[in-house]
């Protein structure tokens, strides 16, 4: 675990990112499809599991620092996470840097959390938005939620349950994502259900 970025070989990172960059073109999508955001996250395999899913649908991933596992590419590789450096996520030390670095904007921004009430099927979720989601054992900041009022939403659920696993909700928000965005057309999907590409925007509908 480091306080800022991880000393990974800059090279190879810089190739894992052209790698993924070339796949996506090569499947007709134009950019990414949605940025995943970890705030904090504390267990690996949960980790490992939104990044497999990022990778399979052309999202980004973002990791927040304090990190509390080891994602230098020996850990990785140790781990048999062979996708990560297609993945090749972006870490922040901090929640501040992520913004700057990212220059993401509040209406693209959606906070995941069991302490909102709005269902997550009334986001307006659109490509090239940030789904944000919370650390295992306390979920997201309560000051984050408390500054975003109107970006938070739920995962509905029993209520005498206390939350859903991490990487399953993250699972649930990219997916819906998914649907949205191919019923307004903003992407579209090939004869074997497929992502194929985003619309062009500068095209008349």
């Amino acid at each position: 675990m480091w306080p800022t970025n991880p000393p990974l070989d800059l090279f190879l990172a810089s190739q894992a990112t052209t790698r993924g960059a070339e796949e996506i073109r090569h499947y007709g999508l134009n950019k990414m499809l949605f940025h995943v955001v970890l705030h904090e996250p504390e267990i690996p395999n949960n980790t490992g599991a939104i990044g497999r899913t990022c990778v399979a649908t052309g999202c980004d991933l973002h990791l927040i620092h304090p990190i509390a596992f080891d994602t230098s590419e020996k850990a990785c590789r140790r781990a048999g996470l062979d996708y990560w450096a297609r993945l090749a996520p972006s870490e922040h030390a901090s929640w501040d840097e992520y913004l700057r670095c990212t220059g993401v904007r509040e209406d693209q921004l959606w906070f995941f959390s069991t302490k909102g009430a709005r269902p997550h099927w009334e986001a307006m979720i659109r490509p090239g938005d940030h789904l944000v989601f919370g650390k295992e054992t306390a979920g997201l900041p309560e000051e984050l939620l408390e500054r975003h009022p109107e970006r938070v939403v739920t995962l509905p659920m029993a209520p005498w349950e206390r939350s859903l696993n991490v990487a399953n909700a993250a699972c649930a928000g990219i997916m819906e994502g998914i649907r949205q965005c191919a019923v307004r057309g903003d992407i579209q999907l090939d004869s074997d259900g497929r992502i194929e590409r985003e619309r062009d925007r500068s095209a008349p509908d």
